[in-house]
């Protein structure tokens, strides 16, 4: 019997050991799954957050520009130059405000070889649906069609109020989407999702509809002809991209001519005008306003609603100082007075900044407010705006336009207006939403995938008579349910390693120099906390570059940087060896900028420009960011480009070879 016993003690001690070392094997395997869930989650973080600054530091860059732009087109243009579908109201190709639906019927014939949708007008559901089938195919609407429904479009907006009242009362609730930014799958995902717009099933979509993605003219076709069978029912804020010089920038300019080659002029004048009238914002039961940046200290929702809208074409043109518009001329400068000279005339002369502070007079002018710079600003913050946790309302620096506005700003504004809740979009979050400000402030963000494919998911609120907002995720998957979560994490990670890379060596000069500063003994090793401050202090981008350090530069075993090594696996696309490295880099860095200047003064969209005109144009450019490049550095440039030798030069292939390989990617792929 006490043999049993001990049997049995023996069994108990064993199988207590045994579930001990279970309970400890089950904790080790908590914790590794933790550590690596919490790795990932980083690694997905920073990669999010180098996305973000890098696109913040892109608009900083075009607002930053958008006098040069706006001299540009107001000085330096032909009279049969692109930018005249934008300047000049007599040109053949601009749209006639009278051109009624019949005139654009006899105008351009549809040719019996097109399958596409054929629209009569008014529009019925049928033929919205047929639009969306298209577009699922990947067909194109007829330029006479997209003419015609532009057309219509501005008229119903024509009509309506800047700021839209909406009540719950007609419907069960109401869906507010924010950006889609070109990407037509997930409007079509939210339409299968929610239902298409009907009397029963209203919608508020609030802005930036275009720009980035390869689908924005399908998505304004889409959104316009349910306008028009609904106009009561759908309604659209402007957005920030909802602009002409912004699109020449972020891609729907190029889309446009690229889908339309015939009719793209006219179709991008008509744009040009639809945009300007978009309503500027919609409030629902008189507690909900909805519209697409944010607020400052200054925002004035009465004024907003009594001011011309249309007349603010583009943010990125602001309204000329009071002062400035006395003394202007109507002449034009002439082409045969020396660019370099008119140049430095402009950057002499009095020089405007985009700021939350909205002013554009020259400092210390002691003209009285201009109504007209007034409008602007007020325009300018609810577009270009974005909410803070701090107090106050500050300049947004990141985004170079707009401003910072605080919980205390959001209240006072509410108590001022009776509100209680803001829906704005203009910003990704990772989530496809984000509440703020104890839940009176709320951002949707609905393009899923925006800076890389399982980047983040897309969301809409919708809205019930209470006005308790109830929020809608989703992603649209085409490759990444094939992947698990660390190829997803590794895919986004890559993608921004890359457009970080490209940025650092857009700027390898005042890098090389500032890592100089710390390396006394030049030894071309600086210490980490040393390469952190320098690339903070050039690229500016506030990300943590000491957690960034392993993938972007090497380090000794002494535990110094190597900086040189930032550089190691990048280079220039095709090597000319008329460029000196300065220059190289100088027009690396400002491809985009020049292509949209480049756009501007090509004559028939051809591509090409003759040599003359890109070097005025690189002189003024220059000469206007203060760049101290040699004059005839950029001539033996040119010339040594114009292969064929005809005086003319194709601007695309001269900024293709002025983009970053990484050396690594090259070799996998030749």
């Amino acid at each position: 019997m006490g043999s049993i016993i001990g049997t049995m003690g023996c069994s108990s001690s064993v199988a207590d050991r045994r579930s001990e070392n279970v309970i400890r094997a089950a904790i080790l395997i908590q914790k590794w799954y933790r550590f690596t869930m919490a790795r990932l989650e980083m690694r997905r973080r920073y990669s999010l957050s180098i996305f973000q600054s890098i696109e913040y530091a892109d608009e900083q860059d075009q607002l930053q520009l958008s006098n040069f732009f706006t001299f540009m087109l107001d000085h330096c243009t032909h009279p049969d130059s692109v930018s005249q579908i934008f300047t000049s109201p007599s040109a053949p190709q601009v749209v006639d405000e009278g051109l009624c639906l019949k005139e654009f019927e006899k105008k351009i014939d549809v040719p019996d070889s097109y399958y596409g949708p054929r629209l009569s007008f008014p529009l019925t559901v049928e033929d919205a649906n047929a639009l969306l089938h298209a577009f699922r195919n990947e067909q194109l609407l007829h330029a006479r069609y997209v003419l015609q429904l532009l057309s219509e479009t501005r008229r119903v907006l024509k009509e309506m109020p800047n700021i839209t009242h909406l009540s719950t009362s007609y419907s069960k609730e109401i869906t507010v989407c924010g950006d889609l930014h070109g990407n037509l799958d997930d409007l079509l995902l939210i339409f299968y999702k929610n239902g298409l717009p009907s009397e029963q099933n209203r919608y508020v979509f609030n802005g930036d509809f275009v720009d980035r993605g390869k689908n924005s003219m399908e998505i304004l076709i889409i959104l316009f002809a349910f306008l028009l069978i609904y106009p009561n029912d759908l309604h659209l804020n402007r957005g920030n991209h909802e602009d002409y010089i912004m699109n020449l920038r972020y891609g729907f300019t190029k889309e446009v001519s690229k889908k339309y080659k015939d009719h793209w002029k006219q179709i991008l004048c008509l744009l040009r005008d639809v945009f300007s009238w978009l309503p500027l914002a919609t409030i629902i039961d008189s507690k909900v306003l909805i519209l697409h940046g944010g607020i400052s200290d200054t925002t004035d929702l009465d004024f907003l609603n009594a001011l011309e809208r249309n007349k603010l074409k583009s943010l990125m043109r602001p309204p000329k100082p009071v002062r400035d518009r006395q003394d202007q001329t109507n002449k034009r400068i002439p082409t045969t007075k020396s660019s370099k000279h008119i140049a430095n005339q402009h950057v002499a002369g009095k020089t405007q900044h985009i700021s939350s502070s909205g002013s554009t007079e020259p400092s210390g002018s002691n003209l009285p407010p201009d109504p007209a710079l007034k409008e602007w600003k007020q325009i300018l913050d609810i577009l270009w705006s974005d909410p803070r946790s701090q107090n106050g309302c500050t300049p947004n620096k990141c985004r170079g336009g707009g401003c910072y506005f605080g919980p205390d700003v959001t209240a006072k504004l509410f108590e001022r207006y009776n509100l209680k809740m803001l829906i704005r979009s203009h910003e990704f979050k990772p989530e496809g939403y984000e509440i703020s400000h104890d839940g009176k402030v709320i951002t949707i963000f609905s393009a899923s995938n925006y800076y890389e494919e399982g980047s983040n998911r897309g969301a809409y609120i919708k809205l019930n008579p209470e006005l308790t907002p109830r929020f809608v995720q989703y992603q649209v998957s085409k490759y990444t349910r094939r992947q698990n979560l660390r190829e997803r994490v590794g895919t986004i990670e890559s993608s921004a390693l890359k457009s970080l890379r490209e940025k650092i060596y857009a700027h390898r000069s005042e890098l090389t120099t500032a890592f100089a500063q710390y390396d006394i003994n030049g030894t071309g090793r600086i210490s980490v906390n040393d390469w952190a401050a320098a690339m903070e202090s050039v690229l500016q981008l506030e990300l943590p570059w000491r957690m960034l350090r392993s993938q972007l530069a090497q380090m000794n075993p002494d535990g110094e940087v190597d900086f040189m090594s930032c550089f190691y696996d990048l280079k220039m696309g095709q090597p000319i060896k008329e460029a000196q490295p300065a220059l190289a880099e100088t027009l690396c860095r400002y491809r985009k900028d020049l292509e949209i200047i480049f756009n501007i003064i090509d004559k028939d969209h051809s591509g090409l420009i003759s040599l003359e005109e890109f070097s005025q144009t690189w002189r003024l450019f220059t000469s206007h960011l203060g760049i101290d490049v040699q004059d005839d550095s950029i001539d033996k440039l040119v010339l040594s480009i114009d292969y064929n030798k005809d005086g003319h030069i194709d601007f695309n292939e001269f900024l293709e070879a002025f983009h970053i390989v990484h050396r690594l990617e090259k070799k996998a792929t030749s």
